[in-house]
């Protein structure tokens, strides 16, 4: 397998997913701003959207591809076998939950966002919102499986594509109620649905020249299906943390106006790093170190565990010191525009800065994670997380009444290089991964890079600071262009220090 190659072919639908995410979100901000609307449909959105990135990214081929790539090693028969099992048993899972949340939606809403219940019109619209939206988990839990059996056979690109189609309808939902003259985010809650549903087909279409499904509910419980639903939960929850902790901010937000909508605008800048430093190398990695580590194949484990985190870093720390520097001008010129006002942009900004000290933390926890995933150790991962969770909690109330929302990108940060550093304990403690020789050479080389980076990018953001006036029209031309000549200082001065040359990390 090669290690760039497969990253980049899933992180480039991931970009493109990103991409076209900050289109609609562009829209969004510009018709309903952080209004009364926009926190009630981006709790009705949060909530299914929350269990899609948990389902998703990484946390579903966690406990599934170990388990599957295991048995397709032994037998395609009975790896099919058990497949169609876990297909079967979360059909009826998901269904029974979805019929479950339907029902009790109002007490689920009074869960995620206590605060509504201070206005009465706030939460009957969070309510009907959600129960039109909430049909999307079912489909895209569905796909999501489909999806890990094609990430099994080393197949990224559908998986990884799927995402876009929910962009696509959502922004064609947008336009369809400007013309129509239709409510914005009755349209919106529709769409989402239904772009769950058109997901589901397209991935069964790709899936079924590998596996197909048969719905039969006369299900054999075995102990390889019992074993996988055992580390399923577990998974869920270590390797979804950080979505885990911003849907305890969006709770704890919702009693601030205007905070749940300045949180979510702030998640869409920096998930975009995270789809890529994160997601895409940890989704790629998981399921040939499975295998190594099925085989004992201690040269290349190692090889695999340190050209991972080595490429997570070299994307992750310098997005974070950009966003960190420049989120006022990232902020207004992707969003500051129509209903998003001079206030909405400050907050929003504030809240990416904290939330920015996180995302290398954020990254490294998809990497360390696949280090017990792929030994079919979720436990481990689950019990570090639930520390992290907590810890998150705890910050975010003592402090969320002194000094408002801005505790919760804070308070998610911190727990989160926590959760790191607790990772990297029991890694070292357990003897799963040392750091080799390559990269101790290249780590202080790529610090090198980035504060190189740095320096260029607080020099043209002082050049054009003119221009990132909440007023100005052509804000976002200037921002591309701040971005893309950091980006090539960037990669210049890696490749002139040899921190990271493309031909190091290739895997075959």
């Amino acid at each position: 397998m090669n290690l760039i190659a497969s990253t980049s072919t899933f992180g480039f639908f991931t970009l493109i997913s990103r991409i076209l995410g900050y289109v609609r979100d562009i829209l969004i901000a510009i018709f309903l701003g952080t209004s009364l609307f926009a926190d009630a449909f981006f709790v009705a959105f949060r909530l299914p959207n929350t269990f899609r990135r948990l389902f998703a990214e990484g946390t579903f081929n966690a406990a599934f591809i170990p388990s599957y790539a295991g048995e397709l090693a032994k037998n395609k028969k009975q790896a099919d076998s058990f497949a169609k099992n876990v297909f079967n048993l979360l059909f009826i899972i998901l269904l029974f939950f979805v019929l479950l949340a339907e029902i009790f939606m109002p007490k689920l809403i009074f869960l995620i966002a206590p605060g509504f219940y201070k206005d009465p019109e706030k939460l009957k619209l969070a309510i009907d919102l959600s129960r039109i939206t909430f049909p999307f988990l079912f489909f895209i839990c569905l796909a999501s499986f489909f999806g890990a059996i094609l990430n099994s056979y080393n197949k990224f690109a559908a998986a990884a594509a799927a995402p876009i189609i929910l962009n696509v309808v959502l922004i064609g939902a947008l336009f369809f109620s400007k013309s129509f003259d239709a409510p914005e985010v009755l349209t919106l809650s529709y769409a989402v649905s239904v772009s769950g549903l058109l997901q589901l087909l397209i991935l069964f279409f790709f899936v079924k020249k590998n596996f197909r499904p048969i719905l039969d509910f006369k299900i054999k419980i075995d102990n390889k299906v019992k074993l996988f639903f055992k580390k399923l939960l577990p998974s869920i929850f270590s390797s979804g943390v950080t979505q885990i902790n911003i849907l305890v901010g969006t709770i704890i937000a919702s009693f601030q106006a205007g905070a749940v909508s300045y949180l979510y605008y702030a998640d869409r800048v920096y998930q975009m790093n995270l789809a890529v430093a994160g997601i895409a190398v940890g989704t790629v990695m998981l399921p040939q170190l499975s295998k190594y580590v099925k085989n004992n194949n201690a040269n290349e484990i190692s090889n695999l565990q340190n050209r991972a985190l080595e490429l997570c870093l070299f994307l992750s720390v310098p997005a974070a010191v950009a966003l960190i520097l420049a989120s006022k001008e990232i902020i207004t010129s992707l969003f500051g525009y129509g209903s998003f006002n001079n206030e909405s942009v400050n907050n929003t900004a504030l809240a990416l800065t904290f939330f920015a000290f996180g995302v290398p933390a954020f990254s490294i926890l998809k990497i360390f994670s696949n280090y017990f995933f792929a030994r079919n150790d979720t436990k481990t991962p689950f019990y570090l997380s639930v520390v992290s969770v907590i810890l998150n909690i705890l910050i975010s109330i003592s402090f969320f009444n002194k000094i408002g929302f801005i505790i919760i990108p804070m308070a998610t940060s911190i727990s989160s290089w926590i959760n790191v550093l607790l990772h990297f304990y029991f890694i070292k403690k357990r003897d799963l991964y040392k750091f080799d020789q390559k990269f101790i050479y290249k780590f202080p080389r790529m610090l090198l890079s980035v504060v190189v980076m740095g320096i260029v990018l607080y020099l043209l953001l002082g050049f054009f600071s003119d221009k990132f006036e909440y007023n100005e029209s052509w804000k976002f031309i200037y921002l591309f262009i701040i971005v893309i000549i950091s980006l090539i200082s960037y990669f210049l001065i890696s490749n002139f220090s040899g921190a990271f040359k493309f031909k190091d990390i290739r895997l075959r």
